[in-house]
């Protein structure tokens, strides 16, 4: 599944990262960017590449992006935001710990799953921001892995999980999800959905739930 494919996707009620981009052009090449990025790496696409696949000239893409960091961060910035609404709607769901972090999980899997070409440039090209940009998007995953790390202690709090290393559980429970992006394919046996199942139960396990 391309970006383009990602976008015109839309499960159901679900919004697409990009639908807050305008102008139609900005949007055009912020999906070309991604798909580019996803199949290239950073470093090695080019501005040119980039408006090459939006249907543009090179000098249509700085109208609306002075450089080729300013897309990057753009993209960043919408995914990691995204990531952040997804696990605070969870946190602020009903129920106990143990479903709120199953609901975690299983959304915040669906969705690296579902958009994997925007996740993995979302989550693996962090290194190419600047320092400014890299500070910001860092910030968000601090706010992400905050959010991960209260159901936790609320679970361990209320007895129904027990982990010893609540910042460390954290991190597995982040990284286990996040590293979707990087294996899952269209051609696969598993949905999106069904692996959103799966690690659900799987980092239920890993914190040793018990149902109240």
């Amino acid at each position: 599944m391309s970006a383009a494919d990602e976008t015109a996707d839309r499960a159901a009620g679900e919004e697409q990262p990009w639908d807050e981009v305008t102008p139609e052009a900005a949007k055009k090449l912020l999906v070309a960017a991604v798909e580019a990025f996803a199949e290239r790496g950073y470093h090695a696409t080019t501005t040119r590449d980039i408006a090459g696949r939006a249907g543009m000239s090179p000098a249509a893409l700085y109208i609306h992006y002075k450089t080729k960091e300013e897309l990057l961060h753009r993209i960043s910035r919408i995914g990691h935001d995204k990531a952040l609404e997804i696990l605070n709607a969870a946190y602020d769901g009903a129920g106990t710990p143990t479903e709120r972090l199953a609901d975690a999980v299983r959304s915040f899997v669906r969705w690296h799953a579902g958009r994997y070409t925007t996740a993995r440039v979302v989550q693996y090209e962090l290194d190419a921001l600047s320092d400014t940009h890299r500070t910001e998007i860092l910030g968000l995953r601090r706010q992400s892995d905050a959010v991960v790390r209260r159901i936790l202690n609320e679970g361990v709090e209320a007895g129904e999980f027990e982990v010893p290393d609540v910042p460390g559980t954290t991190v597995a429970v982040l990284s286990l999800c996040i590293d979707v992006a990087r294996w899952f394919n269209t051609q696969g046996r598993r949905t999106p959905d069904e692996v959103g199942a799966l690690y659900a139960d799987l980092v239920l396990r890993m914190v040793s739930a018990q149902k109240k």
